[in-house]
């Protein structure tokens, strides 16, 4: 090998050292990052949205009305930061937004046909994959995954503390 390349580092490589729990984990995070940025693009190239706007569109269709607030909450991000995926989504005629009768302050958000529809699409989602992986863990070890996630997001200050619907 000459000086001008470095050889790669592999795995079992006497030169790589061993990382660590805490580095390895991270490792793993990393990787299910990547995975979901990637799904994501495959996903907006095929089906018009991305993984965090198809997020948002299951949950509005799992609760068929629900508040832009409340949806925030469920999805532990500021408001603010959802006011321009819900503004896409809207372009999109997936979703339709309009002013809570009770409450003028608030913004009530449900699907239109054409979002009901993308909702109800399973094939080419993020969220088949995740499905078909954690469809074959038990449950113990599923419980056990979602433990440590939430022990990392109350970590890192996202607040997520709420079990699935």
């Amino acid at each position: 090998m000459s000086q001008s390349q470095p050889k790669a580092a592999t795995v079992g490589d006497p030169e790589v050292k061993p990382l660590g729990e805490t580095l390895s984990f991270m490792q793993l995070v990393w990787a299910v990052t990547h995975g979901l940025e990637s799904a994501s693009k495959r996903m907006h190239a095929e089906l018009g949205v991305t993984g965090p706007q198809r997020l948002v569109l299951r949950i509005v269709g799992h609760h068929g009305r629900i508040s832009a607030g409340t949806l925030a909450d469920v999805l532990h991000i500021h408001p603010s930061s959802l006011t321009g995926m819900l503004r896409r989504l809207e372009q999109a005629e997936l979703i339709r937004r309009e002013n809570d009768p009770f409450d003028r302050r608030r913004t009530l958000i449900e699907l239109t046909r054409r979002g009901i529809r993308l909702n109800e699409e399973r094939r080419g989602t993020i969220e088949a994959s995740i499905a078909s992986a954690l469809s074959k863990l038990p449950k113990d070890k599923l419980a056990g995954a979602k433990a440590v996630l939430k022990a990392i997001a109350a970590s890192l200050g996202t607040g997520a503390d709420s079990d699935d619907a």
